[in-house]
Formats: structure tokens, C-alpha cells, sequence
């Protein structure tokens, strides 16, 4: 599949962006024009999010298959990988399968584990949301403030919510297949091999994807990896703490 993508062209070595879940190219758009001027940029959407096309399903394996063929559409040899939680999964995906294409990766508060019941909380809550009830997008986000009472988070999910062609509420991504794909994107299989170039993983101080008990696994597929800690953040570290992240992510790069 090819992604949809937004491009900061730069005259440097290829760089290419993957968000997260429930997210789209645009929530590295401050980084990337950052980044531009010594990188070739390249933010993509991933399959059922953004503008990019919608599939029936969504694993792991797939969209790392799918930023591959996005590579080989722009004649792209290798990259530099920056993903944020199952964007950098994507990354990590692919440096393993197809470590060729990956010359340097940039993990952003996920590891190379299984995640059994993170974030179920808000593909449940966002289920259970009937569009239809809705007027406004206040009323969106009091109806999911009973779930999720965490401001920032109903933000950025509200974010896609957008109006439909009949004049009423639809998600600019596609909720029934995240759904139900749902334990495949926060899963992780095994025998998956080594990554041997260079790995950064970078972690939300008040985060709980990285833990000390992750880092065997990190470290056996990962052996070049280095661990910096982002200091007042959590999950979305690069929302909360964007100039420390940038400073890592740069120097990261060289």
C-alpha cells in the first residue's frame, strides 16, 4: 500500500516520520519543519488514519510492508525511521524484517513488547461514542469525558473528528478496523531476529510503555540501542516536551 505522505524536502539523508495510534501525519509537523533543513522529510500517515487508504485489516507486519512500498514508490533505498508509540512498533517492524531499508531508528515511548491492556480503556470509549447523538463537538467531548477525564487525550482524539458529507460526525480514522485489529497493533511477536544499527528509544519520564523489565527484550533485538528519558512527560512526550525531544532526536541523527 502506498501512504499518503507530506514532504519537507531538505538536502539531507531521508528521514521519514510515523505517528501513532489514533493520529496523522500533522502531529509531527513542527519537528519536521525543524528537521527540514538538514533532512529530507518525509511524515506519513498510516493505513485507516490520515488521508491514507483504508484496509480491513492492520498488523504490524502489514504496515511496515506498507512504509517499504511507500519507500520504493518515492525510489527511496533507505531512510532514517522516527516513530512515535505504533508508529515507532512500525519502525521497529521493519528495521527487523527488512533492516536494509532502515539506516538508523528512533523509537518514541513504545518497546518491542506486548502490550495486553494498554490504552483499551479508549478504543472502548470511542465505540461505545454514538456519533449520531452528537450536535457539536462539545457534546463529543463531554459524552467522552466520562471515560476519559484526561483533557489532552479527548483533544487529540477530537482532533478527527470531522464532518461527514450528510452534515453529520464521522472519524477521520477508520474505528471499526482499529477495533478490531486492536490487540495485533499492541501485540508483538517473537522471532523476529536483530536490528544491528543504531537504536535510540526515547521515554516519557511518567510513562509506563518502557519499563526496566522490558529492557532484555529491547536490548536482544535491539544491541545498539541507547535510553533517554524526557523529564515531566508521558506518553505523548513529543506533544508535551517538543524542544527536548527535537534536541535528542537531533543529536540522535548527528
Amino acid at each position: 500500500m502506498r501512504l499518503h505522505f507530506k514532504h519537507y524536502p531538505g538536502t539531507g539523508p531521508t528521514l521519514l516520520i510515523l505517528h501513532g495510534l489514533y493520529g496523522n501525519q500533522g502531529n509531527w509537523a513542527a519537528q519536521a519543519r525543524q528537521l527540514a533543513p538538514h533532512f529530507n522529510v518525509y511524515a506519513l500517515d498510516a493505513r485507516n488514519h490520515g488521508q491514507s487508504p483504508w484496509a480491513d485489516t492492520m498488523g504490524l507486519a502489514e504496515m511496515a510492508t506498507d512504509v517499504a512500498d511507500t519507500m520504493r514508490t518515492l525510489a527511496l533505498p533507505h531512510a532514517h525511521l522516527l516513530g512515535h508509540s505504533m508508529g515507532g512498533k512500525t519502525a521497529m517492524m521493519l528495521a527487523l524484517t527488512q533492516p536494509g531499508l532502515v539506516q538508523s531508528l528512533c523509537v518514541v515511548d513504545i518497546a518491542p513488547v506486548a502490550y495486553p491492556q494498554a490504552g483499551d480503556g479508549v478504543i472502548k470509549a470511542l465505540c461505545e461514542l454514538d456519533l449520531s447523538s452528537i450536535s457539536t463537538r462539545g457534546d463529543a467531548d463531554n459524552k467522552l469525558a466520562v471515560s476519559i477525564p484526561e483533557k489532552f487525550i479527548r483533544d487529540f482524539l477530537l482532533a478527527n473528528l470531522q464532518r461527514s458529507q450528510t452534515g453529520g460526525w464521522c472519524w477521520r480514522f477508520n474505528l471499526p478496523v482499529l477495533a478490531s485489529c486492536f490487540q495485533q497493533v499492541t501485540g508483538w511477536p517473537g522471532g523476529l531476529g536483530t536490528y544491528p544499527g543504531p537504536t535510540l528509544f526515547i521515554k516519557g519520564e511518567h510513562s509506563s510503555y518502557i519499563l526496566p523489565d522490558y529492557e532484555a527484550a529491547t536490548l536482544q533485538q535491539f544491541p545498539h540501542t541507547q535510553l533517554k528519558v524526557v523529564n515531566g512527560a508521558g506518553h505523548w512526550v513529543h506533544s508535551e516536551k517538543p524542544e527536548a525531544v527535537l534536541r535528542l532526536i537531533r543529536n540522535f541523527l548527528g
